[in-house]
């Protein structure tokens, strides 16, 4: 019995060696997730740290000395050109004008006595009754007196016009600022420190730096004929990350580098109809650069970098095998970069599933490009250039 089932243990041995084990399984492919590159028009922004500052500003000064009568404002009020801020005592500058006046009374007085003189003598010299020497005199006299009565007129209007500064006007419309000077205050000529500043402040500048390096490249760049100029509409953002509401116009750049920082000065003009930017303020500057026609956009997960910190990618062909592609990126916009070079329009770029992959696999892509679609020139987050 014992050697029985020692003979069916050996044959079941037998032919269990003799069978061939069956071929292992192909694992299917890997599921990824690919956006189909297309050109599209992209608008170049970049972001610049700007200052504002005011449309109009007048620091105003007296033009007479004297004392401070009252002041007609309120600090901090919107005022119009034209309008009363401070009075100074005009009784001095009162007199000094009927004064002159009176002078100007007395030489209009002579003239009409010397003309009167001046012709009858005129009229005595023709029958020899008087010297032609004092005919001479006595309309040399006239004149004397005629010259007198404009002295006196000028000295007139001059006086006039001293009373007239004795009412410190506002030469500006705008927002005033503090008084320095209260009411009984001395007050010089034209001196050095300002009774009140007034601002303009609808519209109002805001004034950018931007780098010499950054514009002479972006001005390459327009004139080999790669970008389009871009719209001269610029955004701001202010202090607490909001947008404001109104969109400004660029309007002017400065004609030299500073040559301490190395910058240009870009100056655009904001509405400001509620009054919310203040002089001095920080914004952050949204300025569209140039449009380029036919950018091509990469989600930023798209984009890897190797052990030396090139960008590369991972690009599906048409027979579903990865390769790997090193990529120069321009710079970002939102959350995709800009292609500079190394993919080309069409192209499957894997942006999902990169961990699960590697180069000379097969895969099998999901297109996910209209989950990754968003509007080309979007507010940018940063803006850089070079390799990523």
């Amino acid at each position: 019995m014992l050697m029985k089932f020692a003979r069916l243990f050996l044959l079941l041995l037998i032919v269990s060696c003799s069978s061939e084990a069956p071929e292992p399984t192909a694992p299917p492919p890997v599921k990824v997730s690919i956006v189909v590159l297309q050109p599209q028009a992209v608008t170049l922004s970049t972001e610049l740290v700007g200052r504002t500052t005011p449309y109009l500003m007048s620091e105003v000064r007296p033009q007479v000395s004297g004392i401070v009568k009252r002041r007609a404002f309120e600090e901090g009020s919107l005022v119009k050109a034209g309008d009363l801020l401070y009075e100074i005592e005009p009784a001095p500058f009162q007199a000094t004008v009927n004064e002159a006046r009176a002078s100007l009374a007395n030489a209009q007085a002579i003239v009409s006595s010397t003309r009167l003189k001046a012709d009858r003598l005129g009229e005595l010299v023709a029958i020899e009754a008087v010297s032609r020497q004092d005919a001479d005199d006595a309309r040399a006299t006239y004149r004397q007196a005629v010259a007198a009565v404009a002295q006196q007129k000028a000295s007139l209007e001059s006086a006039q016009i001293q009373l007239r500064f004795t009412k410190v006007t506002a030469p500006i419309s705008g927002r005033i600022g503090r008084s320095a000077v209260t009411q009984g205050a001395l007050v010089a000529a034209n001196q050095t420190d300002a009774l009140a500043v007034i601002r303009a402040l609808d519209p109002i500048y805001v004034d950018m730096n931007q780098s010499s390096a950054a514009l002479l490249k972006l001005k390459q760049q327009l004139g080999s004929g790669k970008l389009d100029p871009g719209a001269r509409q610029v955004s701001l953002r202010l202090e607490d990350g909001s947008i404001y509401a109104h969109a400004g116009e660029m309007n002017f750049s400065e004609v030299a580098v500073d040559q301490e920082t190395g910058s240009v000065t870009l100056r655009a003009t904001f509405p400001n109809p509620d009054g919310l930017l203040l002089p001095g303020m920080y914004v952050q500057s949204i300025v569209n650069e140039a449009v380029e026609p036919q950018g091509l956009l990469v989600p930023q997960q798209g984009i890897a970098r190797d052990v030396k910190g090139n960008g590369v990618a991972l690009v599906v062909d048409a027979q579903n095998k990865v390769e790997q592609r090193s990529v120069v990126t321009s710079r970002a916009l939102g959350n995709q970069w800009l292609i500079a070079s190394g993919l080309e329009a069409g192209d499957r770029v894997v942006v999902e599933g990169v961990e699960k992959t590697r180069a000379g696999a097969v895969v099998e892509p999901i297109d996910v490009s209209a989950k990754f679609r968003s509007t080309p020139g979007a507010t940018p987050e940063e803006s850089t250039g070079g390799k990523k």
